[in-house]
């Protein structure tokens, strides 16, 4: 039996800027919404309508839950898709007659854009309830990860901010969905010898890792992470498949780069004239996605054919068939090579599926109910993995990610590596702060604990991620040094033992994350050694 451990890890960036009448950044979540969460949603819900015994783990980030539940965006969504609807009715009415292939796919985006905003309004405005009832009706396991998604190993030496990130993040898991998470997802799989016992000392029973942590293993591994890995403070951890994640995960051969598949880049927001999509982009004429594509992928060429919705069906049925024979395939290697009941652990962003993959969700569905339906796979989640207490090793695995390279080269090079003497230094002085300031309360307690939500959000991987890949690079820079600059404001007036109230004020409704910080994470005395 072939089990397969499908875990998916939902995040963005905290991109949340009410200050402003529209913002570019906001998209990213408007966008995932659209074409991911609520997608995803959907079909799972579909799935446990039809009694298919599926099970898969999702981790939603604390950065991304604030935003899913604040009303203020929430509002802003519903504006931005009466947008893609009126668009979308614009597009039906121009297509129509001329552009055959155009005018079938404008249709199709009119009603997922009208499926999405009911089904968003069917929920009140937060998707998360759905997702929280599927987790009690046991479909899906819920899992957090770190505060603001900070790639961890580069704050091995702090190991305040380290236990800040995960203590946050799992204090918001617990408020949003109501029970403690049980599985925390490493940012980047991004780990380090220690940062298991940090984990196990807040109570977190698994984690997922790269492949090549357990495979470069000082002892040697007896299952090359085909069992679940117990790690030297009790956590247990589960390797991610390499290969077969490069199946869906490669941007060379991996099944989303098929010809008759949707081109993501195509889009009409940069295409038509500005007359005619200026409502439907940025002031005062900057040019972005819409969602509305009309072209399949091809190839590497300028000149496009028009996507054929029934080609990349039958490409999704395909590639379908082809995963779960892949799993298959090497389950009977495993097997033969003396490795039972192998466990598959496949780990990917969700975002891909749906939003840059536009036939990723119907891909999952097909993945979902084939293996439920064969007797060759068991779909599993890790904590049920850890209950049927089987097989495992211990191992004290070493330092590694799932970036390029396999360590640290995306989140510190030569276009980011200035970013960590200012975040480095910060943490410094929010540890000095506790020590002077320690169990403050009212007003002094406020301005602190606002220091140490500006220094959670400066530690994002985010930044550095988007500086190393140099696409919103600008924005990333300008984020970084905004929370520095307001960690220094509260640094600087408490230096001289004063609170700027109204700057406190204003930067609360800026940056509402984290209600229930508390500064004193960041007391060296209150937080052990690795």
């Amino acid at each position: 039996m072939n089990k397969v451990n499908l875990i998916l890890h939902a995040h963005l960036p905290y991109v949340r800027h009410v200050e402003y009448p529209k913002f570019l950044e906001e998209n990213w979540l408007f966008e995932s919404l659209n074409e991911t969460y609520i997608p995803l949603l959907i079909m799972l819900d579909r799935m446990d309508k039809d009694s298919v015994p599926y099970h898969i783990s999702i981790c939603f980030s604390p950065t991304l839950l604030t935003m899913l539940t604040d009303e203020a965006l929430q509002e802003r969504f519903v504006n931005y898709m009466n947008e893609r609807i009126e668009l979308g009715e614009k597009e039906v009415r121009r297509t129509e007659g001329e552009d055959t292939e155009c005018h079938e796919m404008a249709k199709r985006y009119l009603g997922y854009a009208r499926m999405s905003l009911e089904t968003f309004e069917s929920y009140e405005r937060n998707i998360l309830t759905g997702f929280k009832n599927l987790a009690d009706r046991n479909r899906i396991e819920l899992l957090t990860t770190a505060a603001t998604h900070a790639y961890l190993p580069l704050y091995k030496d702090y190991p305040t901010a380290i236990n800040a990130q995960v203590v946050m993040g799992l204090r918001t898991h617990k408020r949003v969905f109501g029970q403690s998470a049980k599985g925390f997802w490493l940012p980047e799989c991004g780990y380090f010898p220690g940062l298991d016992k940090v984990l196990a000392s807040h109570g977190v029973s698994w984690c997922q890792l790269a492949a090549h942590s357990v495979i470069s293993a000082r002892d040697k591994s007896v299952y090359g992470g085909y069992k679940p890995v117990e790690l030297p403070a009790g956590v247990v951890g589960f390797a991610r498949d390499w290969d077969l994640t490069s199946l869906v995960w490669s941007g060379t051969f991996g099944y989303p780069c098929d010809s008759d598949y949707r081109d993501f880049y195509r889009d009409i927001g940069y295409s038509l004239p500005l007359d005619y999509i200026r409502p439907y982009i940025h002031e005062p004429e900057v040019r972005c996605f819409t969602g509305y594509k009309y072209h399949a992928i091809t190839g590497k060429t300028e000149d496009k054919n028009f996507y054929d919705p029934a080609k990349a069906a039958e490409k999704v049925s395909l590639h379908v068939d082809n995963f779960l024979y892949s799993i298959k395939r090497k389950g009977i290697m495993l097997e033969a090579s003396g490795i039972s009941d192998p466990v598959f652990n496949l780990c990917f962003d969700a975002e891909l599926f749906g939003h840059r993959w536009f036939e990723g969700i119907e891909f999952l569905e097909g993945v979902l109910r084939g293996a439920a339906s064969s007797p060759d796979y068991e779909l599993v989640t890790p904590t049920a993995i850890i209950l049927q207490d089987g097989e495992k090793e211990k191992l004290a695995v070493n330092e590694s990610s799932w970036g390029i390279g396999g360590y640290s080269d995306t989140w510190l090079d030569g276009s980011n590596a200035w970013i960590y003497r200012h975040i480095r230094k910060a943490i410094d002085r929010m540890q000095d702060l506790t020590h002077r300031f320690p169990d403050q309360g009212s007003l002094k307690g406020r301005f602190l604990n606002q220091a140490s939500r500006e220094l959670l959000l400066a530690m994002s991987s985010d930044w550095p991620c988007i500086m190393h890949d140099n696409t919103s690079v600008t924005y990333a820079e300008k984020r970084l040094r905004n929370h520095l600059g307001s960690f220094n404001v509260v640094y600087s007036s408490m230096s001289r033992n004063t609170v700027n109230t109204e700057w406190l004020i204003n930067a609360e409704r800026r940056n509402i994350i984290f209600p229930d910080i508390d500064y004193n994470l960041f007391d060296p005395d209150k937080t052990g050694e690795f």
